[in-house]
């Protein structure tokens, strides 16, 4: 059973200033959605659904339409928006904030019933290796449950020289299984030191070492079930709170935690890179250059 590829496309880019998940940055219009894609291909993904927002529908399926991957992968759609809600709730007053990246996945509930799945964020290039190898695991969960994976990767190999990201902190044992998973939404480059702003605003100093998640994860589709149990008792928690969001390893935890479920951190040579500001876009349009130089991709991706 070859599994599917779920890419979190709903964000706005309101740092980037535009919807970064189109912009063309490869020698022929490629967008990173195209080099994942790619490399989803090659590591024998057979599907790939994309999570959207119905105000750039028409915009984004011009783009990424079936037949630009050249019949290569089956696409499909669905729609994250602020009032998929479970029934009996509403969007609380003055709720403009998607979310989070839990609510996103759980859209993919509507058509990934049986197979194994990752899940990407439409603007990070996570590179082919880290493709290769959370595909060969997924193939190895399929038919199974509670049993996850994500790929990891190294701190300092994920910062922006402009501006705070948003990373997930990574702990792990003995046999390499995620204990833990803490999200900083702000962690940034000062000279030669890298902090983020704790839970009481303070700025505190991390390693460049540190174990991240790049919300690269794999999971099988009873994840879903787990989420949507507990997604209104997140709503009722968080009920005051207009900016809180349902992150993924926010629901990682619970499971790890309750011994409901456990996470395999896989190990990847793979190089990160994304465009979270502007600013990013020609360090990024650099790299994939000298990667089409040394034959990693086509120039011309899709042949077009």
């Amino acid at each position: 059973m070859k599994p599917t590829l779920l890419v979190l496309a709903a964000g706005m880019g309101s740092r980037y200033g535009s919807l970064k998940q189109m912009d063309g940055i490869g020698p022929h219009g490629e967008a990173i959605i195209d080099y994942s894609i790619y490399d989803a291909i090659r590591a024998g993904f057979g599907r790939v659904v994309f999570v959207i927002r119905h105000s750039f529908e028409k915009e984004f399926r011009e783009v990424f339409s079936p037949e630009r991957f050249g019949g290569r992968i089956a696409v499909d759609y669905v729609f994250q928006e602020l009032d998929k809600l479970p029934e009996g709730f509403s969007v609380p007053e003055g709720r403009v904030k998607p979310w989070g990246t839990n609510h996103a996945l759980l859209m993919g509930a509507e058509t990934i019933r049986e197979e194994p799945f990752a899940v990407i964020n439409a603007d990070d290039f996570y590179g082919a290796e880290a493709y290769r190898t959370i595909g060969d695991y997924l193939v190895s969960l399929a038919g199974g449950r509670n049993k996850y994976c994500m790929v990891g990767y190294r701190l300092e190999n994920t910062l922006s020289d402009f501006g705070s990201v948003s990373r997930g902190i990574c702990a792990t044992d003995a046999e390499g299984n995620l204990t833990d998973v803490v999200e900083r939404t702000y962690i940034v480059r000062e000279g030669d030191r890298i902090l983020y702003r704790d839970e009481r605003e303070n700025l505190v100093p991390i390693s460049g070492d540190s174990l991240v998640s790049m919300n690269m994860f794999g999971f099988t589709p009873d994840y879903f079930r787990y989420s949507a149990d507990y997604f209104p008792e997140f709503l009722r928690e968080k009920t005051d709170n207009p900016k809180a969001e349902f992150f993924i390893p926010l629901m990682v935890n619970r499971l790890i935690s309750s011994g409901k479920a456990s996470m395999r951190v896989l190990s990847s040579e793979a190089k990160w890179f994304g465009v979270t500001y502007k600013e990013d876009r020609p360090a990024v349009v650099e790299k994939l250059r000298a990667l089409i130089a040394a034959d990693v991709y086509p120039e011309n991706l899709w042949n077009r």
